[in-house]
């Protein structure tokens, strides 16, 4: 097997994005990527590159992170229509008109995004409740699917990587001590002020919510959901059904505020509980160099996919307890509810199945698709260079491998290797890395966050990506042009 694929590494998930875009045919497009990534590695034989391609969507569930992933996106489903069932969606939009929230377009957006930023100890599980939040109060007001999938995926990643009390947080302090890096935990503090493009993210969210200027496909989407009614654009497939979303109240039944809010305080409070539970049972008894806080170990152990998963399952536990005690629904109709809601998100099962695939072909162990455009980084230049140019490397290895972690553990040795040599403070250097990992998962479309927040949305996953993507794009932009006058500033 030859060293590396180089610029071929770059085929399987460009081809892959570039299909989806232009056809809008997410499933076919993202098998085609792969089939060409074993086609490549298979030195050109379609018959094994139609076998290994096979083989890989098995392989994923060898993961138990990716099982569980999967799990608790159809339970998510599952959720919904019980609380739609229940009357909890109704009963809350009731609660908050009452109190005199979110009675207009700008109070809605910024209570969807607070809700956001404030469940910041998991990006996947601040998605899901921004969505659940939030898609009642959008849907009411006639604000696009779009707009709300753009606040879920903005009030997540940039929001953990900016307080990153949490996994995010725990994962770079221990890339940084595996690194030799004395005082991890400061070093990551000090690279917060200088994460521009997740400060430049949630500060244009907040500017786009508070004035009402959309600009791009955005403004598109919010007039034709303002004017026409329609929330989602024609030919639009949102990756959670209307089937779902329009569960009927049973009969009989007033709404009620508790039935939504109960469950969703209960799946919060059980993925916090269990990210200590594991973070304890996996962590180790001594605490190593760099880690000096408890809560550090704590959330550098912790496992996100099985708390996210235990916390969806004990909010479906508890919702199907209230309504049965509330006599709103018996047991043999809340697990007929509970499965046509999880029916109903199978094709997102497959999606993510697709997306952690491509994700794995592009790995270490495949293409190495990140080795390569790491390499692209040189040492040989000034440092008005260098800061801009990791924090491009690093999108497009998230961009084009869909992770922001993987592409954290393979810049940050590059960076700081660079900023030693060319005497660039290392917090701007991580800083580069980590905005640069979430500015490239923000736009990929085959990034799990991206496609959980399509989902909390029920928007159409191709709409959600082609509307973000501008706004991304300008805080990228000027994300990069102050990494160019830093580094020229501070060396």
């Amino acid at each position: 097997m030859p060293d590396g694929y180089g610029i071929l590494s770059l085929l399987p998930p460009l081809l892959a994005i570039a299909l989806s875009i232009a056809t809008r045919q997410v499933f076919i497009s993202l098998a085609v990527g792969i089939w060409v990534g074993y086609l490549t590695l298979a030195d050109w034989n379609a018959f094994a590159a139609t076998i290994d391609t096979l083989t890989a969507f098995v392989q994923v569930f060898e993961s138990p992170g990716n099982t569980r992933t999967i799990l608790f996106c159809l339970m998510v489903g599952s959720l919904i229509t019980l609380i739609q069932r229940s009357g909890g969606v109704d009963g809350f939009v009731e609660g908050i008109r009452g109190l005199g929230l979110a009675n207009n377009r700008r109070s809605a957006g910024l209570l969807a995004t607070f809700v956001g930023a404030c469940v910041f100890i998991e990006s996947s599980i601040s998605c899901l409740v921004t969505g659940t939040v939030g898609r009642p109060l959008f849907d009411r007001l006639k604000m696009s699917r779009e707009k709300l999938a753009y606040v879920c995926d903005t009030a997540s990643a940039p929001i953990c990587i900016l307080i990153p009390l949490n996994g995010w947080g725990a994962y770079i302090v221990a890339q940084l001590a595996d690194l030799g890096v004395e005082e991890p935990s400061a070093l990551l503090v000090k690279s917060i002020p200088l994460n521009f493009y997740a400060i430049l993210s949630f500060a244009l969210l907040l500017f786009v919510i508070i004035s009402g200027k959309d600009f791009g496909p955005m403004r598109t989407a919010e007039r034709r959901a303002r004017d026409e009614g329609k929330l989602l654009a024609d030919g639009a497939t949102p990756m959670v059904t209307e089937e779902v979303l329009a569960m009927p109240r049973a009969e009989s039944t007033p709404p009620r505020m508790i039935n939504m809010v109960i469950p969703i305080m209960v799946m919060i409070a059980v993925v916090l509980a269990s990210i200590a539970y594991t973070g304890r049972r996996d962590g180790p008894e001594v605490l190593p160099e760099g880690f000096k806080p408890a809560m550090w170990s704590i959330l550098q152990h912790c496992s996100g996919s099985t708390s996210v998963y235990w916390g969806v399952f004990a909010g479906c536990f508890v919702g199907i307890g209230m309504y049965f005690f509330q006599g709103i629904m018996g047991l043999k109709e809340s697990v007929e509810v509970a499965l046509k809601g999880a029916g109903a998100l199978v094709p997102l099962g497959a999606l993510m199945i697709l997306a952690f695939t491509i994700g794995r072909l592009c790995g270490k162990d495949g293409l190495d698709t990140g080795g390569y455009v790491a390499s692209l980084v040189g040492q040989d230049m000034p440092a008005t260079l260098i800061t801009p140019l990791l924090f491009i490397a690093s999108s497009a290895i998230a961009f084009s491998t869909g992770t922001s972690w993987g592409t954290f553990a393979i810049m940050l040795p590059i960076a700081l290797s660079v900023a030693a040599k060319v005497e660039l403070p290392p917090a701007l250097a991580v800083s580069a890395v980590l905005g640069g990992g979430v500015f490239g998962d923000h736009c990929s479309p085959i990034s799990d966050t991206t496609i959980v927040s399509s989902m909390a949305s029920a928007s159409d996953h191709i709409d959600h990506v082609r509307t973000q993507l501008p706004y991304a794009l300008c805080a990228g932009v000027v994300a990069s042009l102050l990494y160019a006058v830093s580094g020229a500033i501070m060396t």
